[in-house]
C-alpha cells in the first residue's frame, strides 16, 4: 500500500482486462502497480499504456511484488484457480473474473487457499450491482410477488466464427469450461438465482453445438426446480443471429417483474388474494451499469459501472476487514448449477445440483 492506495496487479491483458483497468483508474484508493501476460508484446504495451507500470511474463513473479496488494484474475476461465491460489499463498487479495473457475475441485481449492491465507477475494458478477436488479430482488424478498411460481432467464446471444477463432482457449472444455452457459450465460444464471433469492435444486437439460464448429455447446435449454418451489427455464445460446437482449421474467401468484438487460420492462402487483396484478405507472430507466445496444452480440460492449463498484467495494472490504459484496462461495453457485446442467444434458437425466460450501 502506498499513500493509502492499494496496488493492483492484473494477470491477463485480454479483452476483459479493459474493464479492470478502467475500474482501478476510477477508484481513488486504488492504483495499477503491475500487469502480467504470457504474450510479452501485448503485456508490455498494456504496461506502457497505463503509466509504464511493471510488466511480468510470469504471474508467479508478479504476486511476489511488494507493490501489489490485490491481484486481478483476467485469464481464461480454466486458469482462474491457478492465479487465485498463487496470489493467496503470497498473501495477496484477489479480484476474480467470472466464472470463479470451471470445476468443483478447483473452486474448492481456491476458496480454501483464500481462507487459509486470511485474504479477501471479491468476484465479478456486475449484474448484482444494477439498481433495477436490486429492486427486483428486494421486491421478491419482501413478498410483493407473493408465492414465487416461475423464474426464467433467456440469454439468446450471437458470437461469430471470428470470435471463437480469436483465442485458442475459446470454445474448449479445458480452458473455457463450456460454451454459451459457462462463458456468456453465467451472468444471467447467477443473476436469476440471486434475484429469485433461491438456489436451483434440480435440473433437466439438453444442449448441442448447432452452428459453430466448437467442442462446447452453442445452444442449451434447461428446466429448473428452485428450492423455494418455483419452476423455471434457462435458455442460453450464442447461435441466435443477431442476438437478443437478456431477459429475466419473474412470476409469483401476486405479481410479475420482467427485466430486459438492466431495465425493468414490467412490474405488476396486487395486494388482493385473488386479484389481477396491475402495472406500476412509473417505468424504470436503463441502468448505467450496462450499455443497451449490441451487448447481445458484442462481448466488449459493456459499461464500467459494475466493475468500478466491485473494485471500490473490495478496497473497502480490505481496509474495513469485512466480506466483499460478492464472495467466492456466493460466486461459485452459478458454476455449480452450470455443471449440473451439463451433467444432465450428457446423461439425459434429471440431476440434483451439488453446491460447494
Amino acid at each position: 500500500m502506498k499513500q493509502d492506495k492499494l496496488g493492483f496487479g492484473i494477470i491477463g491483458c485480454g479483452v476483459i482486462s479493459t474493464a479492470h483497468l478502467g475500474a482501478i483508474a476510477n477508484c481513488p484508493e486504488a492504483e495499477l502497480a503491475a500487469v502480467c501476460d504470457i504474450d510479452e508484446e501485448k503485456g508490455r504495451k498494456c504496461a506502457a499504456d497505463h503509466g509504464n507500470v511493471t510488466f511480468y511474463k510470469n504471474y508467479l513473479e508478479m504476486v511476489k511484488d511488494p507493490a501489489v496488494d490485490v491481484v486481478c484474475i483476467c485469464t481464461p476461465s480454466g486458469l482462474h484457480a491457478d492465479g487465485v491460489i498463487a496470489a493467496a499463498q503470497a498473501g495477496k487479495n484477489v479480484f476474480c473474473e467470472k466464472p470463479l473457475d470451471i470445476s468443483h475441485e478447483r473452486m474448492c481449492r481456491m476458496i480454501e487457499a483464500v481462507d487459509k491465507a486470511k485474504v479477501k477475494m471479491g468476484c465479478v458478477f456486475q449484474g448484482r450491482t444494477e439498481k433495477n436488479s436490486i429492486t427486483a430482488r428486494q421486491a421478491i424478498i419482501d413478498g410483493q410477488l407473493g408465492k414465487m411460481t416461475l423464474g426464467d432467464a433467456f440469454m439468446k446471444y450471437y458470437r461469430s466464427r471470428a470470435y471463437y477463432a480469436s483465442a485458442g482457449w475459446r470454445g474448449t472444455w479445458a480452458l473455457d469450461g463450456g460454451g454459451a452457459l459457462m462463458n456468456q450465460g453465467v451472468h444471467g444464471i447467477d443473476l436469476l438465482m440471486w434475484v429469485m433469492n433461491s438456489p436451483v435444486e434440480r435440473v433437466f437439460a439438453r444442449m448441442d453445438h448447432l452452428v459453430r464448429d466448437i467442442e462446447v455447446e452453442d445452444t442449451c435449454t434447461a428446466s429448473l426446480l428452485f428450492k423455494n418451489g418455483a419452476l423455471g427455464t434457462i435458455i442460453g445460446t450464442t447461435s441466435c443471429n443477431p442476438g437478443e437482449p437478456r431477459r429475466l421474467e419473474l412470476h409469483g401468484d401476486r405479481g410479475t417483474i420482467c427485466i430486459s438487460e438492466s431495465k425493468i420492462t414490467r412490474q405488476a402487483t396486487t395486494t388482493e388474494p385473488d386479484g389481477l396484478a396491475k402495472d406500476l405507472e412509473e417505468k424504470s430507466t436503463p441502468d448505467s451499469s450496462a450499455k443497451q445496444e449490441g451487448i447481445s452480440n458484442n462481448p466488449a460492449n459493456f459499461g464500467l459501472y459494475g466493475h468500478a463498484f466491485l473494485v471500490d467495494d473490495l478496497v473497502h472490504a480490505i481496509k474495513e476487514n469485512r466480506e466483499p459484496y460478492i464472495t467466492g462461495r456466493s460466486a461459485r453457485r452459478a458454476v455449480d448449477l452450470i455443471l449440473a446442467i451439463y451433467e444432465s444434458a450428457r446423461s439425459g437425466k434429471d440431476v440434483q445440483v451439488k453446491y460447494g460450501d
